[in-house]
């Protein structure tokens, strides 16, 4: 399949003192078959700098195309993901932490499957693959596998990553689901009603994951995990 264009979808939260250098990753990335990018930054109504931190970056690289979008109150990553996604104007649609987690350089591996005319979603596992994994918390790990086993018992697929954040969609396939959950629910719903979609082709590649511990910034906590569980549960069990 031929694509023009792929979105970035970047939700923001207090990222002021990152979102530079991620930015600059997703800028230095060459996309395959002269795929352009379009970069959508929703800003979750941050505390910190990080309005000021975008606003500086578009002005000293314009070359960039790079929207930017604004809560006027704090709603939860899976909010400022809809707002993204409502704004995307490319065939694809790939999401992107604002921190320095994943690696745009990966862009590439998520889009060949596409590409080739194999795939219309692609997510992307740290748990396969050779690339490198920073070594971080063994519950943490573990409630991330067995969310994903809780996932696959429902929708019937077999991911080794639900929880992931890169997430390539057909963008107008995903702008026609309705998605509800306003926090970290995203995945797992994402996932449960992507896989109700007849003939949906769902692919899995392996990725890096350079992982942030709780004093480096990282926001998930132990709620979210029983979220997600309720959202497995919600989503997977009722058609909503």
């Amino acid at each position: 399949m031929k694509i023009g264009k792929l979105s970035i979808i970047i939700p923001a939260y207090n990222e002021g003192n990152t979102i530079h250098l991620i930015l600059d990753k997703i800028k230095a990335v060459d996309l395959i078959e002269d795929i352009q990018k379009e970069v959508i930054i929703v800003n979750d109504f941050s505390t910190d700098h990080t309005e000021e931190a975008i606003h500086t970056y578009q002005q000293n690289n314009p070359e960039l195309p790079i929207s930017y979008y604004k809560h006027e109150f704090n709603k939860g990553k899976g909010a400022a993901l809809h707002t993204g996604i409502a704004k995307a104007t490319g065939e694809y649609l790939i999401i992107q932490d604002a921190d320095l987690e994943y690696d745009p350089a990966e862009y590439n591996d998520l889009l060949k499957p596409v590409c080739s005319g194999f795939a219309d979603v692609v997510y992307g596992s740290r748990f396969m693959g050779s690339n490198p994994h920073r070594i971080l918390f063994f519950w943490h790990t573990i409630g991330n596998r067995w969310l994903t086993f809780a996932s696959n018992m429902f929708s019937n697929l077999n991911l080794t990553d639900m929880e992931t954040c890169y997430k390539l969609f057909d963008t107008k396939l995903i702008q026609s689901i309705k998605l509800t959950e306003q926090r970290f629910g995203f995945e797992p719903e994402v996932t449960q009603k992507i896989a109700r979609v007849p003939k949906i082709r769902i692919y899995e590649v392996g990725i890096s994951y350079y992982g942030r511990t709780y004093e480096d910034g990282k926001k998930i906590g132990w709620k979210d995990g029983v979220r997600a569980i309720y959202c497995i549960l919600k989503y997977g069990l009722f058609k909503m």
